[in-house]
């Protein structure tokens, strides 16, 4: 699978939070997510694995009871189904892996 950046097809996850399936195979999915300064992500879990890494911005990212001021740069890996959330900071831009896809980010 291969695919051109575009603008359109971002989905609204919470308030100030937007993300986008950008490709996805058997195996994984990869997002990218637009974050807008001030935006809480609430606390969720899932059964994928989950990596991230931070393109542009500042955030505050909590995996289970770890606080983490994550920075530009910055990337995580948040295992199946351990609670976790973010506060962002500045608008901000990260991409993240799901394994094994999530079914319900699928185009």
């Amino acid at each position: 699978m291969f695919a051109r950046k575009e603008d359109a097809g971002y989905i609204p996850v919470a308030e100030g939070i937007t993300r986008k399936t950008l490709v996805h195979g058997k195996n994984t999915l990869l997002t990218e997510f637009v974050l807008r300064k001030g935006a809480l992500l609430p606390v969720h879990r899932h059964p994928q694995e989950q990596t991230g890494y931070l393109v542009s911005g500042d955030m505050l990212l909590t995996i289970g009871k770890d606080v983490h001021e994550v920075r530009a740069g910055d990337s995580w890996m948040i295992p199946e189904n351990v609670e976790h959330h973010a506060t962002i900071i500045t608008d901000s831009v990260a991409v993240e892996v799901f394994s094994p896809v999530r079914e319900d980010y699928l185009p």
